[in-house]
């Protein structure tokens, strides 16, 4: 099993893919925080917000299906506000169909977090489409992110496909000592099988925990101080001061007429 099978890097050519990596994070995290910082309800805000993700695909030539179908895993994170329409006082209505009776203004406040997290997730999902993940890990080193944290993401990717292929062999091994007799279920009931399941769990946990150090003592002994080192970053063009600076002006407006004609 290798590391790219997580991998959602699609290469090109195009402008998106050409901007260095700090520009792109830089840009992103703007976004989400112009997102978060919208008040309730600004629709037509939203809509400016949503605008930006989309154009970006077009220009990568990655196309909006793409981005759309896998932003909406943001959905069932946003479900955790599921209970702002209960508990926000305000104008009250009964729904024809479930008979519930929610808070307008907590409704509001409801879809306008799912809203915001569903777009926000279509940035984050183009920043990783159109950048590799050692120049993602790259760019944030040199934004000064913690390099305790960038050295834990990019182990965390770089080994999760050894912990697949270590829970793998581990259910390989059960099928091998488990018989089975055609049209008749192998092994025990479910207590049987979650022990089974527990005892291949703690196993894995031991296993993982066990090539961590081997893995750790290699790379000491190559070297490892708890950074990856890289070249000296290289000097932004024109046309990633030009993207930078035209987005955070945008998202400066829309932010301020947001607020400005927020209800």
């Amino acid at each position: 099993m290798h590391v790219h099978f997580t991998d959602q890097y699609r290469s090109g050519s195009s402008l998106v893919h050409r901007l260095d990596p700090r520009i792109k994070v830089l840009c992103t995290l703007a976004f989400i925080l112009t997102a978060a910082l919208l008040p309730p309800g600004e629709w037509i805000h939203y809509g400016l917000l949503l605008i930006v993700p989309l154009l970006g695909v077009v220009v990568a030539g990655i196309g909006p299906g793409y981005l759309l179908k896998r932003s909406f895993i943001a959905l069932p994170f946003a479900l955790a506000a599921i209970t702002l329409p209960f508990t926000v006082p305000g104008p009250q209505v009964t729904l024809p169909i479930l008979g519930l009776t929610v808070s307008i203004e907590g409704a509001v406040r409801f879809v306008s977090i799912v809203l915001k997290s569903w777009i926000s997730v279509q940035m984050a999902i183009l920043l990783v489409t159109t950048t590799t993940f050692p120049d993602l890990l790259w760019g944030l080193r040199a934004l000064h992110v913690p390099r305790v944290l960038v050295s834990v993401v990019g182990l965390m990717y770089r080994y999760i496909f050894v912990l697949a292929d270590e829970a793998t062999r581990l259910m390989r091994a059960r099928a091998a000592r488990s018989g089975e007799v055609e049209g008749h279920q192998s092994g025990g009931g479910i207590a049987w099988r979650g022990r089974v399941a527990g005892g291949m769990v703690g196993s894995l946990a031991l296993r993982s925990f066990e090539r961590s150090e081997r893995i750790y003592d290699a790379m000491v002994a190559r070297g490892y101080t708890g950074e990856i080192r890289h070249f000296a970053p290289p000097a932004l063009s024109a046309d990633d001061y030009t993207i930078l600076v035209t987005l955070l002006a945008y998202l400066a407006l829309v932010l301020a007429t947001g607020l400005l004609f927020a209800r």
